[in-house]
Order: C-alpha cells, then structure tokens, then sequence
C-alpha cells in the first residue's frame, strides 16, 4: 500500500535535503496541512504519525534507490545523490525497517503503544543523559509545578503544557536548553505514567 505521505515529503525534501529530524519533517508536514489527527487517543496519534512518517520514508528510499540516497534515521534525515552505491545501501534486515514495513503494525493496541512509548523515553533520557533512577525521585506533584501547574490540572492541561514547553525547550530550537528539557522529560515521563 502506499502511504500518502511519500510524495510530500520527497517535495519537501527537494527543496531542503537535509536538517531533518522525524519530528520537525513531521511538524513541517503538519503545517503545510498533510498530517491529520490520526486517532483520539493522544498517544495512539501519535503513534500513527510515527509510523507513517518512518513507513513513507523507508518507501521512498526503495523508490529513489539508486539514482538517489535517502538516509533515514530518526534524527538524521537526508536526501543525496548517490556518488557510490557501494557506500549506501539498504539493509533489508534491519528490523526497524520490517518494523514500520509492516502495514499490519499501524493498529497496534493501546498496550502495544504504550510498552514502545515506554521504551522510546528510555532510550530518550539515555540519549539527552537522563537515567531510570533520575525521574523514580521525581513524583507528581513535583512535576506538575515543573509544568508550573497545580494538582487540579486534568490531562488534557498536562498535554497541552507538555507540547508548549517541548516547543519551546527542545535542544533543536534556536534558543532551546537541553537540560531544562531532560528534566521536563522526566516530568513528563511521571504524569504520562501516572495518567
């Protein structure tokens, strides 16, 4: 099947072929109106928008190979010519790759959204880091004043503050703070747990 975010994304990245990370191709993608609201559940959304960014990439790199390369890693996505095939190549058993191939894998259950959303964040605080002892000592109402709100906050307000203060925080914006968002991970890590 394929996904129709293929083509605007090879647009995109036509005109800018690099500087991309999943999540500012995906912001980008959003602003110029091709990424819906996937499903109601906020994780579940997000979720689906993962999986359709990483499936278009991937079949976009098997549609460009090998006039051009497509590198698709989560952080770091580019869009070359291919001076030498023997340097590019696409790994058909990489299983992030049969992962997001996989068309069946877009309705994952709750649970099964829940469990990789878990092991992201891990995997997250690692990399800005973070260690799994560090947010243990973090409980909630410690983290809902990190989000500067009160224990009456419904999580819909808990949402709505995270994306604010990831937008502004994240370490990829022009005056972001790698530390001030580590630590508002963590905090978001205790409410999502604790929602």
């Amino acid at each position: 099947m394929e996904n129709p975010l293929v083509w605007p994304i090879f647009e995109v990245l036509k005109h800018q072929s690099s500087g991309w990370k999943v999540h500012t191709l995906a912001s980008h993608l959003g602003e110029l109106g091709f990424m819906p609201n996937l499903d109601d559940a906020p994780e579940k959304d997000l979720f689906k928008r993962n999986f359709l960014m990483m499936n278009a990439l991937y079949q976009l790199q098997d549609t460009l190979y090998p006039e051009k390369w497509l590198q698709v890693e989560a952080m770091n996505i580019v869009l070359s010519p291919m001076f030498r095939s023997d340097m590019h190549y696409i790994d058909t058993d990489d299983p992030l790759r049969d992962y997001y191939m996989e068309w069946s894998n877009y309705e994952a259950s709750e649970g099964e959204v829940r469990r990789l959303l878990n092991e992201f964040w891990t995997r997250y605080r690692k990399f800005v880091g973070g260690d799994e002892t560090e947010h243990k000592n973090l409980n909630r109402l410690q983290a809902l004043r990190l989000f500067e709100l009160d224990e009456s906050a419904t999580w819909s307000d808990i949402r709505k503050t995270w994306r604010k203060l990831a937008l502004r925080w994240h370490p990829d914006r022009e005056n972001g703070n790698s530390d001030k968002f580590r630590i508002l991970c963590e905090a978001w890590h205790v409410l999502r747990c604790d929602h």
